[in-house]
This record gives structure tokens, sequence and C-alpha cells, in this order.
């Protein structure tokens, strides 16, 4: 699991620096997917330890990050939606598909990381 957590740091990092250079490089806010990934793939790396309960504490600090990023852009994303639409202006269609890229990859990652814990919790009862 410890790999897949590099895997999906790599894609939000990617996420984060398209998105900032495929805009022209004028909105910082732009790489925030960038930091997130960073902190999920040295979490992530540091997990990739032979010591259980390391490895346990690791994985459990990064599926409560991918928890709380996955809320925290979802509302985020429909609370700027809305604010556009409430002015009357329309919403910013790149800045939209990046928080939803990076809520759906948060999603994705945290139901992978519960059914792995799931998985392990099963394994040792038998």
């Amino acid at each position: 699991m410890a790999k897949l957590t590099v895997v999906f740091a790599i894609l939000l990092i990617a996420l984060g620096l398209a998105g900032y250079f495929g805009t022209g490089a004028q909105h910082a806010t732009a790489l925030i997917p960038t930091w997130f990934g960073a902190v999920l793939g040295m979490c992530g790396l540091l997990a990739m330890s032979p010591d259980e309960g390391r490895r346990k504490l690791f994985m459990h600090v990064n599926v409560t990050l991918g928890l709380l990023g996955f809320i925290a852009v979802g509302i985020e994303s429909i609370r700027g939606y809305l604010h556009a639409k409430n002015s009357g202006m329309q919403p910013d269609m790149i800045a939209l598909a990046s928080k939803l890229t990076m809520t759906g990859l948060l999603l994705i990652y945290v139901i992978l990381c519960v059914r792995s814990f799931i998985a392990a919790r099963r394994a040792r009862q038998v």
C-alpha cells in the first residue's frame, strides 16, 4: 500500500504542475495538489518500513490526510462553483476540473486504503 501511496503522490504532483504551467504560471494556488502530493509521498516513503508499527502508523496518517483532502477539496469545488453561478459568472473550468480531479484521486486512494486495512485485519484474524 505504501507504493500505491507514492503513485498517487506522483499523480497529484503532476496534476498540480500541469495546472500551474498549463495556465501560464499565474496562479500559485494551482500548485496545491503538488504540495499535497509531496506530503503524501513523504509519508508514503516513510511507510516503506519493515517495522510493522511504523508502517501502520504512516499508512493511517496517509489515509487520514487523503480523507481530509477529499473532504476539503470536494467542499471547495462545490463552494467555488456555486459562488460563481450565484454571482452570474461562469466558473473557472480549469480550476474546477483540477479540483474535481484531485477529489476523485483522493476518493479512490481512500477507498483502496480502507479496503487494504479491512483485508489486513481479516488476514490477521484467520
